[in-house]
């Protein structure tokens, strides 16, 4: 079965920001989580976000090993950090601009409640 037909079996929840992705046949789902972020941006030594941006979505090889295990928030990033090869990392970077785009998007949320509106 090939990669984008087979069911994926860990709970995504796509309000949150979360995106589901395979690195070999291990499932990771992952969100850009401020801690996660913060994390990642100090131990990359990223001076602003669109560096952080840069740097995951162009696929670096040590930015995306150490992305996977800070944005990972179901799955065993371990286990996906043993199956990464060059051949998954277009997918890894497309997830993870999906995962960073998710805090450029509006946030409608409980605009009435926000203004005070009943």
């Amino acid at each position: 079965m090939a990669e984008k037909e087979r069911e994926f079996p860990l709970p995504v929840n796509g309000a949150r920001g979360e995106v589901a992705l395979w690195v070999g046949d291990v499932p990771l789902v992952i969100a850009a989580e401020m801690e996660g972020l913060s994390v990642l941006s100090t131990r990359l030594e990223c001076k602003s976000i669109q560096d952080l941006f840069t740097r995951l979505s162009g696929a670096e090889v040590a930015a995306t090993r150490a992305a996977i295990p800070s944005l990972t928030v179901r799955g065993e990033p371990a286990k996906a950090l043993e199956k990464l090869k060059l051949k998954h990392f277009a997918a890894i970077a497309e997830a993870f601009a999906r995962a960073l785009s998710h805090h450029f998007e509006d946030d409608e949320g409980n605009a009435g409640a926000a203004e005070g509106k009943k």
